[in-house]
């Protein structure tokens, strides 16, 4: 199968050459990524289907239609020496390590080669985890529960269910309407992690990986299949006798469900795991804050606040609610509002609004009126146009408030001590580059 690989609002030229897709390809996987749920109106959220070129726009993942598949990559800037092999496989390992944080996975990125990151994609990379850490749990034996049974026995097993025995078996007396708890594999948890097999299993095309869910839907035979919009996730019970999967619950529900990405399947369609950048970026950064803030007096709460902007005088109706990305509290009070954006800001020398769009400054400034924080924080990633490090770009008074909004960028790229850079970023021991108000 063709594998092309483009990153995130970079293009993909038509052509036979090096570095081009193939007309018939690039048709296939545009009409895909029009079908997924980040496509938008127009469809052209996720590839942008111009005359000469596939352009991806802010998603990243995989999509695979027919015999090719595309590997959209995030624009994280890396070592620029490097081969772009290199280039992309550091690219892909950082992609993991943000995905590993937002659910809480605890991945080893070492015991993968450098040359397995070059030569993998995204989703492939993302399997062999799954297996590694779905096998090794497996080894420990299957997590079972107590479930309740009904069954008409012979002999009394359990209790009794009376209602069904006098309506059922008034004439059958001989046989009892048994309602009893069994020991079982059969579990919701167990269920989903078949499914998740099987579903890898339709979406792999590294023989290895392809091998290895075939051993596992092996160890799954006897568990019930069901199909994924029927799957329980609600009756999943993560607690102390089975703790260690939670993250292998984290990662089947990252493969099955819609959180970050969504998943098309059918005759001729294909296939599509896409992530978008947006809220990847909100949920990483999220919780390496709650991570450097930990101790510190302060707590830390995503999506929080809910508070409406508006009510209507006749209904007394609540109007256009807010859900900023990160809130952090001390003593109750909100005293810092955190929103991420995953766009690239420029430097000051190039534009004095460093490309802050108008819309994110009302925002903020709404924001600045209903938390009454005295700290907001627009935070951007870092890239090497800003020149030196991770920082505070800049600080503004908001007109009638004594609120600051400030610009800052943390950098994805470089994982060394991170979580102190961001401490010192939040508790405002870094340097600002540049200070205005007004």
């Amino acid at each position: 199968m063709p594998a092309y690989t483009v990153r995130e609002w970079d293009k993909l030229a038509y052509g036979e050459g090096a570095g081009q897709i193939l007309d018939g390809h690039a048709e296939r996987l545009a009409a895909l990524a029009a079908r997924s749920a980040f496509a938008g109106r127009g469809g052209s959220g996720v590839l942008e289907h111009g005359r000469h070129a596939l352009r991806a726009r802010g998603v990243v993942g995989i999509l695979a239609a027919g015999d090719a598949s595309l590997e959209i990559l995030p624009k994280i800037d890396v070592a620029p020496g490097e081969t772009t092999d290199h280039q992309n496989a550091a690219i892909r390992k950082r992609l993991v390590h943000m995905l590993a944080v937002a659910l809480d996975l605890k991945i080893d990125l070492g015991v993968i080669t450098d040359l397995a990151w070059q030569r993998e994609t995204l989703l492939e990379i993302l399997i062999r985890i799954f297996c590694d850490k779905l096998t090794k749990a497996l080894r420990k034996g299957m997590p079972r529960r107590y479930i309740t049974c009904e069954d008409d026995l012979p002999t009394l097993r359990g209790q009794l269910d009376i209602t069904r025995q006098f309506t059922r078996h008034a004439v059958t007396p001989s046989c009892l309407a048994c309602r009893f708890d069994l020991l079982s594999e059969d579990t919701p948890l167990n269920r989903i992690m078949k499914a998740a097999v099987l579903r890898l299993a339709r979406l792999s095309r590294r023989p290895a990986n392809q091998q290895r869910l075939r051993e596992l839907a092996f160890v799954y035979a006897d568990i019930t299949d069901v199909p994924v919009s029927a799957l329980r996730w609600d009756q999943v019970v993560i607690d102390r006798t089975n703790r260690s999967w939670q993250e292998l619950f984290a990662m089947a529900r990252l493969f099955l469900q819609d959180h970050y990405q969504t998943t098309t399947g059918g005759a001729g369609q294909g296939t599509a795991m896409l992530f978008e950048m947006n809220a990847l970026f909100e949920e990483y950064v999220g919780h390496l804050i709650a991570r450097a803030l930990a101790g510190t007096g302060f707590t830390v709460s995503l999506q929080g606040g809910r508070l409406f902007c508006l009510s209507a005088q006749d209904s007394g109706r609540a109007l256009f609610q807010t859900r900023p990305d990160i809130l952090i509290r001390q003593g109750g009070r909100v005293v810092h509002v955190i929103d991420t954006k995953w766009k690239r800001i420029s430097a000051r020398i190039d534009d004095p609004k460093q490309g802050v769009s108008q819309a994110d400054v009302y925002q903020m400034m709404a924001y600045a009126q209903l938390y009454d924080a005295p700290r907001l924080t627009l935070l951007y990633p870092h890239h090497p146009g800003l020149g030196g490090d991770d920082t505070v770009h800049g600080r503004y008074a908001i007109t009638g408030h004594a609120t600051i909004l400030e610009t800052a960028s943390i950098d994805v790229a470089n994982s060394t001590d991170i979580l102190g850079r961001l401490r010192r970023l939040i508790l405002g021991e870094e340097p600002v580059a540049r200070q205005l108000a007004g």
